[in-house]
């Protein structure tokens, strides 16, 4: 083990924010019971706006973000991890108050990790990351109350992280799948995946006059929020279900109460970062077993000197699909 590593570290420096590599050593780390060597990380819209400065994320700097890293146990105190065990990290304070995956070490509590399952890398941990978490999540919480047979699943923000995981996840599991997305450029590659109909974002939010419309959707996986989820939600079939995880569309949103007393649909609330280590494992394990995909198809592998332009693409909305860092 190395004395001094190499991490991705933001200061502020007269009041402006700015991330650059940088040497730390390992005293630097905080306390915790296992010491890690990461081998990838990945950039999540959370890590972008812990670079950039959003307090409600990260309080304090410097720091060094990242809610995401995979790698083997250097040291441990905790009897569960082992020297040489391969793990995974995410969620909790990871990452946004605590150093993160944006270095070659990190050093955390036993019961922020989980183990990573045989037969899933860890690159292909982290070409699913938070996101495939995130989407996993949804999809289980839907497959409590959908099958395939009872109609299509609207995924919107279908071609962000959480978002393309849930569309190739609905696929492999012989769904009927529709996507909304702002991006209409990337129509076309979303029906090569098998995506029966792509929708515009603008579609939804133009017409909102009546407080029901056409069940179209057994159920939706919503990763946007806002005026977008209140849309949609109005499209879901009796007894169907929403799940929804995101607020890049906004934190607020107008609705009635017809589609919950009158469709029986049910909205259920998708959180991954204070989920139990225990449903973590499972859905890991579903991710490296029946529920794999092939990640390596769709993911891009950076440095960590690309970090920044990365965090660019994914404020600026031009950012497709996952990043995977290699450290």
């Amino acid at each position: 083990m190395k004395d001094t590593f190499k991490a991705f570290v933001v200061r502020e420096q007269e009041g402006e924010l700015t991330g650059a590599l940088e040497q730390k050593q390992i005293a630097d780390l905080p306390a915790g019971d296992v010491l890690i060597r990461v081998d990838y990380s990945c950039v999540n819209y959370k890590d972008a706006l812990s670079v950039t400065g959003n307090r409600g994320v990260t309080k304090q700097y410097p720091h060094t973000p990242g809610v995401d890293a995979a790698g083997h146990v250097v040291s441990s105190t905790d009897a569960r991890f082992q020297e040489g065990t391969a793990v995974v990290v995410n969620g909790f304070d990871f990452g946004m108050n605590t150093s993160g995956g944006f270095q070659e070490y990190i050093r955390v509590p036993g019961d922020w990790i989980t183990p990573l399952p045989d037969g899933l890398t860890a690159f292909e941990a982290m070409a699913y990351g938070t996101a495939g978490l995130t989407a996993a999540q949804s999809v289980e919480e839907l497959l409590q109350r959908v099958k395939p047979d009872d109609g299509p699943v609207l995924v919107t923000g279908a071609t962000g992280g959480v978002g393309s995981v849930a569309v190739a996840l609905l696929l492999k599991l012989g769904f009927t799948v529709h996507a909304v997305t702002g991006k209409e450029a990337e129509a076309d590659r979303l029906k090569q995946a098998g995506v029966t109909k792509v929708l515009s974002r603008q579609s939804f939010l133009d017409e909102t006059t009546r407080p029901l419309k056409k069940g179209s959707y057994a159920g939706i996986i919503d990763t946007v929020g806002g005026p977008l989820l209140a849309s949609v939600i109005r499209y879901v079939q009796y007894g169907g279900l929403v799940t929804t995880c995101g607020n890049v569309g906004g934190a607020e949103m107008t609705l009635t109460v017809y589609p919950f007393i009158l469709r029986s649909v049910r909205l259920i609330g998708i959180d991954a970062v204070q989920v139990p280590v225990s449903e973590r494992t499972r859905l890991w394990e579903h991710l490296a077993d029946d529920w794999r995909l092939p990640v390596q198809e769709w993911v891009e592998t950076k440095s960590l000197h690309d970090l920044p332009d990365v965090v660019s693409s994914l404020l600026d909305g031009t950012h497709q699909g996952r990043t995977v860092i290699e450290i």
